[in-house]
């Protein structure tokens, strides 16, 4: 027998053994932050970025955009084949890919629930449901699904819940998988609402019924992933969803891009996800975000913030010290604007009389958008000429308008010749009643929003305008804006798709005032070019009606559009496989982790 010090040396070193093999197949976990803190995770109530980033890793949509292609391409998902369009665009059938299963839950008493056609059809009418107060429903009223805005009315004006069980001519279940929508007016692009998963992804009814007002804090979806952990603006965890269906890796990105070819070469065939857990931190400051990467407490660093965007790819240039570390990085354009919005129903800023159009106009005016671009943003922006996003329907790279001139002598201009003038010599211009003049703007605490507070300081008491802010956390701001309470406010607004009028333009229209129109402007000549160009395919005509309608925007100015901003993505060598296309969605379910290399790290 062998002595006892032996003994325990031997099992020192099984335990050792048993130890580094754990390690080896341990998770493969994706840590990374978000800048800005969730809301809720239901497809009905979401309205801002970062939950829908989360919604749409556990939420699927009938048809999903390829995440290599470019340009964007569309292609089926729980859907078995791309739907059936009639020759008028007003009725698409799409028929659900049997065997899929949502993510257990006690909603379901223990047993497999299945994907079906209901589900979907129960998950879009509950953005006409009255109760959920859904900023989503616009993109189906404003094509007419048949009956669905009649039965939200119903619900409004009895008072009484609203009726899921009453069939409506414009979305059915026609069999156990197959659902259609009729549309009392055509819509070519229609098809692009059925590829956000974070909005349209299919809900179960026995969840909602089961968690009522809480169903936000409970998602069950079919993806990929599933909610593991959530504590509320700090950490969201999410793991591999154990009964996702068989799906392989198959990329088909542009023959002449040899970089995106040898990821898809790579990866083909895999089963997806390839990693097993998402761990999302809430870091609203810059700099611990930034710190938190490069100490290799995150993975991946997602739009490095733009104090620190010259340190990292000086030039454009990935910086030597980083290259070295083996840090990976793309620079990229997205599809999105940054604006500031003008509450247009708001005493003081709002209105569509000579004299409030004036004031919002010299207001744009005098915003120094190449200084904000060249101190704030650290170049990673590019001036907006319009409303309208890259990459997008609509958008017309040689299109150049007042929206991004720069002319404080203007704007003082303007001001004077409508009344706003410095009445009691106390530098500040009053109101053309004689009433004061206070400009109220709402912004988040943290470093950027604080710098472009001092920039809105020094642009309008140039002009002679006072202003004051009012930060708040973000999901604060949106709940005020929701409930029109907001004289001005600075958002970002990020395409979903390569539709330049359901996405922008949208923001302009009447009657999603509230929902995605912010501002809640109200014009009925730009109304009836948004319904003229919605029943149009892509080309000439429907870019003509867009380019009348962006020009409205600009001469009432509801939106001062900023930017369209540049984002930087670094990540360390351990991940595999990462890239960004807009529109591609989620890229969680199609990156890989090495473990080994992630050991190296921080934990």
């Amino acid at each position: 027998m062998a002595p006892r010090p032996l003994l325990r040396l031997l099992g020192a070193l099984l335990l050792a053994t048993v130890l580094a093999g754990a390690a080896a197949a341990q998770d493969k976990v994706l840590r990374y932050a978000f800048p800005i803190a969730e809301t809720n995770f239901d497809p009905a109530q979401i309205s801002d970025l970062y939950s829908r980033t989360i919604a749409g890793a556990i939420f699927e949509a009938p048809l999903e955009f390829e995440y290599l292609a470019r340009p964007a391409r569309l292609r089926p998902n729980t859907a078995a084949a791309m739907p059936e369009v009639s020759e008028d665009f007003r009725r698409f059938t799409i028929r659900i890919r049997p065997g899929i299963l949502f993510a257990d839950d006690p909603a379901f008493g223990g047993k497999p629930r299945e994907l079906t056609a209901a589900d979907y059809v129960y998950s879009i009418k509950r953005h006409f449901d009255p109760r959920w107060k859904s900023p989503n429903y616009t993109p189906f009223a404003d094509v007419g699904v048949l009956g669905l805005m009649e039965l939200r009315q119903r619900a409004l004006a009895g008072k009484k819940p609203f009726d899921y069980d009453t069939e409506v001519a414009g979305l059915r279940a026609l069999d156990r998988y197959t659902f259609e929508f009729r549309l009392a007016r055509p819509a070519p692009n229609f098809l692009n609402n059925l590829a956000l998963a974070s909005i349209n992804g299919a809900v179960a009814r026995e969840v909602v019924e089961r968690y009522g007002d809480k169903v936000g804090e409970h998602p069950v979806g079919t993806g990929a992933f599933r909610l593991a952990q959530w504590k509320r603006s700090s950490r969201i965890v999410l793991e591999r969803n154990p009964g996702y269906r068989e799906v392989r890796y198959d990329e088909n990105p542009p023959a002449d891009d040899a970089h995106l070819q040898a990821i898809a070469a790579r990866f083909r065939g895999r089963k997806l996800p390839m990693i097993d857990r998402v761990e999302v931190s809430i870091i609203e400051e810059q700099q611990p975000r930034w710190l938190a990467f490069l100490n290799a407490e995150q993975d991946l660093l997602e739009n490095v913030p733009a104090e620190f965007v010259n340190l990292a790819a000086p030039n454009g240039r990935l910086a030597p010290n980083l290259a070295k570390r083996g840090i990976g990085m793309h620079r990229y354009a997205r599809s999105d604007i940054a604006v500031t919005y003008f509450g247009m129903e708001h005493p003081v800023v709002g209105g569509y009389t000579p004299e409030k159009v004036a004031l919002r106009r010299a207001i744009a005016l005098a915003v120094d958008v190449e200084r904000e671009i060249r101190l704030v943003r650290r170049g990673q922006a590019v001036p907006a000429q319009s409303i309208v996003g890259p990459y997008t329907s609509g958008y017309d790279a040689g299109f150049k308008s007042e929206m991004s001139e720069y002319n404080p002598a203007k704007a003082k201009a303007l001001l004077d010749l409508h009344g706003y003038v410095d009445r009691d010599g106390d530098g500040w211009r009053e109101r053309p009643d004689g009433s004061p003049l206070v400009l109220e703007y709402a912004t988040q605490p943290d470093q950027q929003s604080r710098q472009l507070s001092e920039l809105w300081q020094r642009n309008m008491q140039a002009i002679g305008l006072r202003i004051e802010f009012r930060p708040a956390k973000w999901p604060e701001n949106l709940k005020a804006s929701r409930a029109g309470k907001l004289m001005m406010w600075g958002v970002g607004w990020t395409s979903a798709d390569p539709d330049g009028l359901s996405n922008y333009m949208i923001l302009g229209y009447g009657p999603d005032k509230g929902k995605n129109n912010v501002a809640r402007f109200d014009l009925p000549a730009f109304d009836a070019l948004y319904e003229r160009a919605s029943a149009l395919p892509d080309g000439p005509e429907r870019d003509a009606l867009m380019a009348d309608a962006k020009r409205l925007l600009i001469a009432y100015m509801p939106y001062k559009v900023h930017v369209h901003r540049i984002w930087t993505d670094l990540w360390h060598p351990w991940v595999q496989g990462y890239y960004r296309i807009p529109f591609a969605g989620l890229f969680w379910k199609y990156i890989d982790i090495d473990p080994a290399g992630a050991n190296r790290g921080a934990r």
